[in-house]
């Protein structure tokens, strides 16, 4: 099939050397050599709404995928570790989000709960994230999250996609979360690649029974443009 998702159950090694899943689906009836989105779920393992977004939209790929789809990556978790031990960081104690090699990750932090590490990239996870996003140069990285309910790009070609995957929710679409992330997800890979990134941002503590409802609507949609 043209359109086959491929599963590798241990794509990367987590801090802890526990294994990171990743599926993709690269369509091959559409346009030469189109960039897929990058799903992410997990980055931060405190925050199950993330995750459960993530496994549901897989859930729903596997059921649903077609030929027409938009090219896509997906992680359900890379935070492997921090989500079975309900901790925000990694094995190591740092923070994902803080860690990746954009221009402006620094040492400083204002709690333990938000260490970058002691040098950019220096996470198995990060490292292995930076190396897919080099090596398929996604057309946006999407990544799923939960604070309060909100949906923020960074670089201007990500409100778009942004405004699309809000539909129906009411949230609140931004260019900004309201604080500085030096290091972070979207600081790389808009700084460093250009390539837009969309933090989804669920009401953290919701039953999570409510979390794909919520965003199916501009999740299919997405998925259906081209």
């Amino acid at each position: 099939m043209s359109f086959q998702i491929l599963h590798q159950s241990s794509w990367a090694q987590s801090a802890l050397g526990k294994p990171i899943e990743k599926f993709t689906c690269v369509n091959e009836n559409t346009v030469e050599a189109e960039r897929p989105y990058l799903f992410i779920g997990g980055v931060h393992g405190d925050e199950p709404e993330g995750v459960e977004l993530a496994k549901k939209l897989l859930l729903w790929l596997q059921k649903n995928n077609k030929p027409s789809f938009h090219s896509w990556i997906l992680i359900p978790c890379l935070n492997v570790d921090g989500y079975e031990k309900k901790d925000r960081t990694n094995g190591n104690g740092v923070d994902l989000n803080r860690n990746f090699p954009s221009p402006d990750w620094n040492s400083l932090f204002k709690a333990p709960r938000y260490y970058p590490g002691g040098s950019p990239a220096s996470e198995p996870e990060v490292k292995a994230l930076c190396q897919l996003i080099t090596d398929t140069k996604p057309k946006a990285i999407i990544h799923f999250h939960s604070w309060e309910p909100c949906v923020v790009y960074t670089g201007k070609p990500g409100k778009k996609i942004a405004e699309t995957l809000a539909l129906k929710t009411g949230y609140e679409v931004r260019e900004d979360i309201g604080y500085p992330t030096p290091g972070s997800l979207g600081q790389y890979g808009w700084l460093v690649h250009k390539i837009p990134v969309i933090c989804v941002e669920e009401k953290d503590h919701i039953d999570l029974s409510l979390v794909w409802p919520r965003f199916a609507l501009g999740l299919e949609t997405l998925l259906s443009q081209k």
